[in-house]
């Protein structure tokens, strides 16, 4: 009988495959259609920010910081992709701290629904002034049903991934947020300069109060005074020159993993300002992360 058992067993196999393992959770299930990679059960199980609370940092709840900060933010808005739970944690450990690289597209795909989210905001805010909160439902959902914007969407000009320091590049092996940006590049023709360097190693923020965080972040980063990403920079300033964009503001979007208290966000926002000034231009700063706590 157990040759026939066994028989069998592969002739299930071949007619009905097994499914494949989830990313996420590691079990093997429905795979998603949407978000390949991970079984549906994990799909429906993501904590997508659709309607942020805070319109400053994209927080999903109640928001203190935004709004007993004093004097104006160095950025625009902040969005992130999903909610910090637990269990958004566990994935980004994941992938961050126990190098799990096969993450890197798909978490890369979930900022670009941030991208969409941000830009599907812009871009009605430009067409007719509207308050940003009318615009979040889901990604493409009203530009979809507003052919005429797809002309005047809006676009960010620059791409930049926060450095990590290389006491952390050594641990780790790549930098999570390039890795991430990587993705949203690709998939919207952004470029993606590396015009922010990390001046001082710093310890884990993890355990570190607010005002702990901003202390530790507020001379961690600066311009990237490389003559070759200089260049890169000048170049791209001069095509928007020649496609006449040079009238509004550069647009760059700083991204990172996870914003929690905005120190990071706020420390690398004020060292791009500086480098833009020096270059005589004029930016507009954004933030994209995949998570906010």
């Amino acid at each position: 009988m157990r040759p026939l058992t066994s028989w069998m067993k592969q002739a299930r196999s071949i007619i009905a495959p097994s499914q494949p393992e989830c990313l996420f959770c590691g079990r093997r299930g429905r795979p998603s259609p949407e978000w390949p990679g991970i079984c549906l059960h994990c799909q429906h199980g993501i904590p997508w920010i659709r309607i942020p609370r805070c319109q400053t940092c994209g927080r999903h709840v109640g928001c203190p910081d935004c709004s007993r900060s004093h004097g104006p933010l160095p950025i625009r808005c902040n969005r992130s992709a999903v909610a910090y739970t637990s269990e958004m944690r566990e994935i980004l450990g994941q992938y961050k701290y126990r190098g799990n690289e096969r993450l890197a597209p798909l978490l890369g795909r979930m900022l670009d629904r941030a991208y969409a989210l941000l830009q599907q905001e812009q871009s009605g805010q430009a067409l007719n002034g509207a308050q940003p909160s009318n615009f979040f439902s889901e990604p493409r959902t009203l530009l979809q049903s507003m052919p005429h914007m797809q002309s005047n969407l809006w676009q960010a000009d620059i791409l930049v991934p926060v450095p990590v320091s290389a006491v952390r590049l050594s641990e780790r092996g790549f930098n999570q947020a390039e890795r991430m940006a990587e993705v949203v590049s690709l998939r919207r023709g952004i470029p993606q300069l590396p015009l922010l360097v990390r001046t001082q190693h710093t310890a884990k923020q993890s355990f570190k109060s607010r005002r702990e965080r901003l202390a530790d972040m507020k001379h961690a980063f600066a311009g990237n005074t490389d003559s070759a990403v200089l260049q890169s920079l000048k170049e791209h300033l001069n095509s928007r020159a020649s496609h006449q964009l040079e009238q509004r503001p550069l647009r760059i979007i700083i991204v990172d993993d996870i914003y929690t208290t905005g120190s990071t966000i706020r420390a690398c926002a004020g060292a791009l300002q500086q480098l833009c000034r020096s270059l005589d231009c004029t930016a507009e700063i954004y933030s994209l992360t995949w998570a906010r706590s």
